[in-house]
């Protein structure tokens, strides 16, 4: 059974913020108490926090879709919904979050570091926070906006000062067993370590951290064997430790054309060429093991690799090794640059900035994107029409109108406002008049019933469009 998991994809759910509520309030002897809708709720979001004590992403595996809780919606007597509860996740140390296309989103490294996966939707206003001098008591409330939802990728890297990397059974398991406390699994049999092994391992002043990456073949990095699974717990490394087989039993290989084989998998993975190398000749204990090294030594040190012979049965070389290690460690800690807090720079919007865009497509729709006319359309309850009302005052005081009018727009052309896969489309009708004054009964809005002209015309122009094609279908048949 799966017990480390290393890649996994996470739909992801923020929630929904609840909807404002429309009331007014009554009581004896108070026949104008005016509105008392309370607002919504906010969404809770869904949160990625590093936490050292988990190793795996096992959990996410079994269950990939989460959840965060909704808003409440908004009461009378100016009651507001209660906020959703944020949904926290936990993930390992060394956590990479992508997109589905590839891109990077976030790169976890500390204990406590966060991401926002989700962003949780606003709370609807109730109708006792939109009143005004004017529009003393709204028939309507704003809707809550919906959570983020979206597809993410979690790739675990492991965060590691040494990468022990070379062909199975090489002895690699055996000889993070004797440099550090680790207690990996050991046998004489090919891809006995499954997951990667981490130790930590103390040179005199310094302590540093040995992943043991499970054994390459050729072919690992187009995904043979458990290669590709791993290489990427390599990535992070500060040293890269060849651990070759003087004692291998195959008549086909040799320790250098291993670390050859094992090189040209490295290479073509990619990012790891500007690594210190190490090469470490295991099992030496071994009279044949030592004559090999003897053989081989001179021509890896031509190479320009420092070489140790060690015998992790023995516990010979091992000190010299660890104590390598650490000086190439302490080199590369001292060389990296200081890391400097991130400046936060407040770069207000520019004066002339209304925050949204109008364009006329191919289709002669004019499209109107930005925050704020995007978010008001989400919020807005088309089956009300004072909300509907109101949605069109607030598109007039922000500048849609003028923009239109600037871009071209006429009376009874088509006006969609947002993206192409959820936009609301609408036939565009200039506002003459606007406010409170316009208002009738409770939740109605007499704009919405003047005669529309312009829209009966082009209406018009498609149904005798439509008769003109079926009379040429009806004359061509074919």
């Amino acid at each position: 059974m799966t017990t480390f998991v290393d890649r996994v994809e996470l739909h992801v759910a923020a929630g929904n913020g609840g909807h404002g509520c429309a009331s007014v309030h009554r009581e004896k002897f108070k026949p104008l108490g005016g509105p008392d809708g309370g607002n919504g709720g906010r969404g809770g979001d869904v949160t990625l926090v590093v936490d050292q004590a988990i190793t795996t992403l096992l959990d996410y595996h079994h269950h990939p879709h989460r959840k965060a809780t909704n808003g409440q919606p908004g009461a009378g007597d100016h009651r507001s919904g209660k906020d959703g509860q944020d949904l926290v996740l936990p993930v390992p140390d060394g956590t990479v979050v992508l997109d589905r296309n590839g891109n990077v989103l976030a790169d976890l490294i500390g204990q406590g570091t966060t991401f926002v996966a989700g962003q949780g939707g606003r709370g609807g206003l109730g109708n006792a926070a939109l009143a005004s001098a004017r529009r003393k008591a709204p028939g309507f409330a704003l809707l809550g906006e919906p959570g983020e939802a979206r597809d993410i990728v979690l790739e675990l890297k492991t965060v590691a000062d040494v990468a022990l990397v070379g062909y199975p059974s090489a002895g690699k398991s055996s000889l993070i067993s004797v440099l550090s406390a680790a207690k990996p699994k050991i046998a004489d049999y090919p891809f006995t370590t499954l997951v990667p092994n981490l130790g930590v391992v103390t040179a005199g002043s310094t302590v540093y951290t040995v992943a043991d990456v499970p054994g390459l073949i050729p072919g690992a990095s187009q995904g043979r064997g458990l290669g590709l699974e791993f290489l990427r717990h390599v990535e992070r490394c500060s040293v890269l430790v060849h651990v070759l087989d003087t004692a291998t039993l195959e008549s086909d290989r040799d320790p250098v054309s291993d670390l050859d084989v094992i090189e040209e998998e490295l290479k073509q993975y990619g990012g790891l060429e500007d690594r210190p190398r190490i090469v470490v000749l295991n099992k030496v204990d071994i009279p044949d093991g030592q004559d090999l090294a003897d053989m081989i030594r001179p021509d890896l040190e031509e190479r320009g690799y420092r070489v140790f012979e060690v015998s992790a049965i023995a516990h010979t070389g091992l000190k010299e090794l660890s104590f390598a290690l650490a000086g190439i460690i302490a080199e590369a800690r001292a060389a990296k640059p200081v890391e400097v807090a991130t400046r936060i720079v407040i770069r207000p919007k520019a004066v002339d900035d209304a925050g949204f865009t109008v364009t006329l497509e191919e289709d002669g729709i004019y499209r109107v994107r930005g925050e704020k006319p995007e978010r008001w359309v989400r919020q807005t309850d088309f089956n009300n029409d004072e909300a509907v009302g109101y949605l069109a005052d607030r598109l007039n005081r922000l500048g849609v109108e003028d923009e239109l009018t600037k871009a071209g727009a006429r009376a009874g052309d088509g006006v969609a406002i947002g993206a192409e896969d959820n936009a609301v489309v609408f036939d565009w009708e200039p506002t003459l008049a606007a406010g409170a004054e316009m208002l009738g009964r409770r939740g109605e809005d007499h704009r919405l019933e003047a005669p529309r002209p312009a829209a009966q015309r082009r209406r018009d122009r498609e149904a005798e469009r439509d008769e003109a094609q079926r009379e040429f279908d009806e004359f061509n048949p074919f």
